[in-house]
Order: structure tokens, then C-alpha cells, then sequence
């Protein structure tokens, strides 16, 4: 995947920071560059607007040389107009790649949390790990990833955020696509940069549906008529000029154009109106289109996505068709116009002509084009964490017994100066972990959870190496109560369980993670509750983590001999402050904090954290 822009991955390190603070100059320079040219056109405009008027006067007055030089300043003027569009668009495409860089650099801090789109309308109640993880809403993977502009791109990108595997070919795909992607980041910008043209949640569905409705062909014979009847009015109105005939014959043939038309314009105007109402955004589809499949690339996936853009004539062909269309039948917009053509031209007829003909060679195709737009966009989005982050793997698909494999893995949505890499070594069996507060459990479960599922959608993830087999993800981590549903915050947990013990008696791999289990609920419950529960839930085709505060589960021993492991993380105080350095350690935990952080809280007095210490 190359073009010509391409020049920041052939180092063998790349370094986020100083590819994006380059590209961020280079679009400042370029930017520049186009104002001082937008500024000397504007110049030569103004300059050659009014020797043209000045030549036209001189040429009225008799002087036929200046008639001539007006008109080749006419010329030049058009010519100029025309260069200062071209620079415009040029200057909407950089700003476009201008805000794509910023917001990769945005990415490099915490910035990233005040993107407009946070992916929040796709949280569902039956998926509760859209929230736990996160995967959507504020401070979320989506939110973090998101490059998608169109509503299809969009909701492909959350499709696959899922918590539930596809098959391995389909991951190992997709993975093979985002990594060729991310190998390639220049070339990826200018796709985000024409992108970034299109409207937020930019859905172009119904126009689509009209394409694929309208099947209607024009009758031959008016066909036929429509080429005859302009040819026959312009031949006897040219036998006319030379006297041969008299004008009442052309007369008459313009006046029958003009009645045939005026009986057909409402058929007319209902097959024109998808056209008139053409999405001005398939246009910028265009200019995609044209782009990626001018691309060099190897992997299964694009290669398939682009031999679908360029099957029948190709995607950028059939929309620069439908554009030059739309232009002929924008004519119809002004009265006055649409009158004269209609008379001299048939207009009309030619319009929908050439519209059917399109919509019957590629009507059908253009769906297939958007949606292969939405898949790349959701792959562009996947590809994120490669640019933005200097630790990233690709993950391993696994086979056999469940397994979860990772070296200094640390999460994607914290900083990576900041962020604390952490291993894990989990095969079926049940991890209790313990600690105080705030040291870092919570965080450890959605590292490894959020990994998976970016795995699962072919993205990178942060670590130094990733492996797993494919297994569901479910999580009781953000358990809330619903007063409107009469449901307690100890309900609301016992329905998530409820969740896990059910796809558990379905024999599927699964990787629970449960969050301070049975919270909601007295102690005495809580841990009678927490033992029966890990009972069910410690089978062989499980990985189960859970997180507590009661050290009685610390002791719990598996009924089917499957392991039961302990691990802990730790805290530590210096000039009488809590200190965390949020690494996991194997064995469960000897010390607790509360009483420090009711004391720092200036709830506890220092005195009573001392006697109970």
C-alpha cells in the first residue's frame, strides 16, 4: 500500500511524535504556500477582469485588435477562476489532512476525550461490556479509534469492537489488512484527508435504495424521437436561412419539441428525482475511490475490497459518470433554461436517458462501492494504535484449550509515559485477584479484556506480545441500579452472572471478568454467593478473573480439580503518602488501605490509622 506521499515507516523504529509533528509542518508550509498563491491569482484576476473591460470598450469604439485582445483577457480570466477553485479544493483537502494529524497528535495525550463522536449511541443493555471496558462512550476504545465519517463506516467500526469472536480466517484477515495499513501511514492520511470532506455520519442508504427501486427504461421510439426531432428542427431551420423553405416548417417542429416536452415533464421530473437531489458527497466518493485503488497493495482483504471498487468499469468511472450526468440535469433547476432546451433540445429526454443507462449498468453496484468505503474506514480505524503508540503486537491466534498470553501489556487508553505494562499467563481455571484499593485490579482486567477485543477486530495491541484462542468476552465490572426497574445494584450483578453462568453451561470458551464480585451485598452473602458462583464458573473451558477485597476467597478450592490461582498488587508509603507501582505479583495479598485513604480523606485521624496499623 504506497503512494508517493509514503515516506515515514521505512525507518525500522517509528516514532509517533516526530512523524505527525512533520507532517503537522508540512501542511503548515503547504498551507502557506497556497495563500501567497491564492493572493497573486486574485491579483492577476482583478487585473485581467478589468484590461478586458477596458479592451471591449476600446473594441466598441472601433479599435478590432482590442476586440480580440478582450477576448483572449476573457480567456485568461476564465482560465484563472478556474486555477483559484482548483487551489481552493486544494486548500479544503490539506486543512482536511491538517485536522486528521492533529488529531493523531491528540491521540499522543489525553486530548483524544473530547472528540464529538464517543460512539455512545452504540452502548446496548444487552451488552453490558460496552461500558465495562470501555468500549463506547466518553473515554472509550471507540472514541480512541474512531477515523470513520460515514453512518455505515461508523457502525462497521463498533461491529467490530465486539466482545464475541469471528472465525479465525475472518480475524487473521482483517489483522493481515489493519497491519498493512499501519505500515503505511502517509498513504492512510491522504484517504483520511478526502474523508474528512464528508459530513459527520455522512449515509448516503436512501439514494441507494432508489438506484436499486428504479428499474423503468424508456420506450425506444421516444428514444429514437428525442435524437430525430432535433435533427429534423435544425435541418429545415438551416434550410430556411438559405431560403429553401419557409420558417413555418421549423416553427412547427420546435413547437412539437416544446408541447412533446411540456406532456412529459412531470414523468420526467419523478425519474429525475433521485438525480436532483444527488448527495454532494458522491463526489467526494469519487476522489476516494479514485485514490485507493490507484494503491499498491497485497493483502486478501484490500485487495478484494479494491477489486470490488474497480469491477464493471470501476467505482471513480461510474461516479464521474453519475456527476456528469447530474450536471446535465442540473439545468432543470432554472425555468427560463429548461424552457429553451426542452424547444431546441429535448432536453428532458436526453437527461433521463442517460440517467436510466447509468442506473441500469451501475445502479446495483453502488451499495457494494459504500459499503466497501465503510469496511476500509473501520480498517483505517483499527490501524490507530500503530500510529500512536510506539509498544504495539499483533496478536496470535491460539489454538486448544483456552489460553491468554501477553508480555508488558498496558492499557491503549492511558498515556503511554504513564501506563504500567503488566504480563499475564492464564489458561482455564479461575485467577482471584486482591489488593488494596486503587492498585490497579480493576485496570489489569480491562487491559487484557479491551486487548481481546481488539484483537478479535484485527487491531494492534499494547504490549510487547499478545496471544490468545478465541473466546467470548463478558465482564460485571460497571454494575449500576435501575430504580425505574425496581433493580437493586446486587441484581443488577446477580443478572450479569447470570449471563456468564449461561453461556458457561453452553460449553463455549469464555473470559469472564468480574469486578469486587457480589459488592452490592452484606459479607456474610457476598462471600457464599462468590464461592458457589466460581464454582460453576471454574471449567475447563473457561478463564475466569475476579477481583475482592474478601481474602476468605483467597482459600476457595476448585470441585473439579481445575486451578485456582492467587494474585495480588501492592502498595507502599513514602513521606507518609500511599504509593502504588500497579504490578501484579502472584500470591494473594497481606495488607489493606482504607484506613490511609480515610485518613488522607481527613475522615480518620492520624492517631486511629496508627493504633490499627
Amino acid at each position: 500500500m504506497t503512494t508517493t506521499r509514503e515516506n515515514a515507516n521505512k525507518h525500522a523504529a517509528f516514532d509517533p511524535a516526530a512523524f505527525f509533528a512533520d507532517q503537522q509542518k508540512l501542511d503548515t508550509d503547504r498551507l502557506q504556500a497556497m495563500k501567497e498563491q491564492s493572493r497573486k491569482l486574485v491579483l492577476l484576476r482583478t487585473v485581467s477582469f478589468l484590461a478586458m473591460i477596458f479592451a471591449f470598450a476600446a473594441g466598441y469604439d472601433g479599435q478590432s485588435l482590442f476586440t480580440l485582445l478582450g477576448l483572449l483577457l476573457l480567456a485568461a480570466f476564465v482560465l484563472l477562476v478556474r486555477c483559484h477553485q482548483k487551489l481552493e479544493r486544494e486548500q479544503l483537502l490539506c486543512l482536511s489532512h491538517q485536522a486528521r494529524v492533529k488529531a493523531n497528535l491528540d491521540r499522543l495525550t489525553n486530548k483524544w476525550m473530547d472528540f464529538e463522536d464517543d460512539g455512545r449511541e452504540f452502548l446496548r443493555e444487552d451488552l453490558p461490556q460496552g461500558a465495562d471496558l470501555p468500549i463506547f462512550g466518553h473515554a472509550s476504545l471507540y472514541q480512541y479509534l474512531c477515523c470513520a465519517r460515514t453512518k455505515a463506516g461508523r457502525t462497521r467500526l463498533a461491529a467490530l469492537l465486539s466482545p464475541s469472536p469471528g472465525t479465525v480466517k475472518e480475524m487473521t484477515a482483517r489483522q493481515q489488512a489493519v497491519r498493512e495499513i499501519a505500515a503505511h501511514p502517509a498513504a492512510a492520511l491522504d484517504l483520511l484527508a478526502l474523508n474528512g470532506l464528508l459530513p459527520f455520519s455522512y449515509d448516503v442508504a436512501a439514494f441507494c435504495a432508489a438506484m436499486e427501486r428504479r428499474k423503468t427504461q424508456a420506450h425506444p421510439a421516444l428514444k429514437a424521437l428525442s435524437y430525430l426531432l432535433p435533427v429534423l428542427s435544425f435541418g429545415t431551420l438551416f434550410a430556411a436561412l438559405f431560403e429553401n423553405i419557409t420558417y413555418t416548417i421549423p416553427g412547427l417542429l420546435f413547437l412539437v419539441q416544446f408541447l412533446l416536452a411540456l406532456l412529459t415533464i412531470r414523468l420526467h421530473s419523478t425519474l429525475l428525482e433521485p438525480l436532483c437531489r444527488l448527495p454532494q458527497g458522491l463526489a467526494i466518493y469519487q476522489a476516494i475511490f479514485a485514490r485507493f485503488s490507484e494503491l499498491d497493495v497485497t493483502s486478501g482483504k484490500l485487495r478484494e475490497l479494491q477489486s470490488i471498487l474497480k469491477k464493471g468499469g470501476g467505482a471513480a468511472g461510474g461516479l464521474a459518470a453519475l456527476a456528469a450526468v447530474a450536471d446535465k440535469a442540473a439545468m432543470r433547476r432554472n425555468a427560463f433554461v429548461l424552457l429553451i432546451a426542452n424547444t431546441l433540445f429535448l432536453w428532458d429526454f436526453h437527461c433521463t436517458t442517460a440517467f436510466l443507462k447509468w442506473q441500469r449498468r451501475y445502479g446495483a453496484s453502488l451499495r457494494g462501492w459504500l459499503r466497501s468505503w465503510s469496511e476500509l474506514e473501520a480498517l483505517l480505524s483499527l490501524a490507530v494504535p500503530a500510529w500512536t503508540r510506539k509498544h504495539c503486537c499483533w496478536p496470535a491466534f491460539l489454538s486448544g484449550a483456552p489460553s491468554l498470553m501477553a508480555a508488558g501489556a498496558y492499557p491503549l487508553l492511558i498515556r503511554e509515559e504513564k501506563a504500567v505494562p503488566n504480563d499475564a499467563a492464564f489458561a482455564a481455571g479461575t485467577a482471584i485477584l486482591t489488593g488494596s484499593n486503587m492498585s490497579g485490579k480493576t485496570t489489569y482486567m480491562r487491559t487484557l479484556a479491551a486487548a481481546a477485543i481488539l484483537a478479535y477486530a484485527g487491531a494492534p495491541v499494547c504490549a510487547a506480545s499478545f496471544s490468545l484462542t478465541p473466546m467470548a468476552v463478558y465482564t460485571s465490572i460497571h454494575v449500576s441500579d435501575d430504580p425505574a426497574k425496581g433493580i437493586s445494584t446486587f441484581y443488577a450483578e446477580v443478572l450479569r452472572i447470570k449471563q456468564m453462568v449461561e453461556a458457561c453451561r453452553r460449553e463455549q470458551p469464555l473470559f469472564l471478568c468480574i469486578d469486587e464480585i457480589f459488592k452490592g451485598t452484606n459479607s456474610a452473602d457476598r462471600i457464599t454467593g462468590a464461592e458457589e458462583t466460581l464454582r460453576h464458573l471454574t471449567q475447563s473451558w473457561c478463564i475466569t478473573l475476579v477481583t475482592t477485597h474478601d481474602f476468605e476467597l483467597c482459600d476457595l478450592q476448585s470441585p473439579n480439580h481445575l486451578p485456582i490461582h492467587n494474585y495480588h498488587f501492592e502498595e507502599h508509603y513514602e513521606n507518609g503518602q500511599i504509593c502504588f507501582d500497579f504490578k501484579l505479583r502472584e500470591g494473594r495479598c497481606r495488607t489493606t488501605n482504607a484506613r490511609y485513604l480515610l485518613q488522607m480523606a481527613g475522615i480518620l485521624p492520624a492517631e486511629d490509622v496508627k493504633r490499627h496499623s
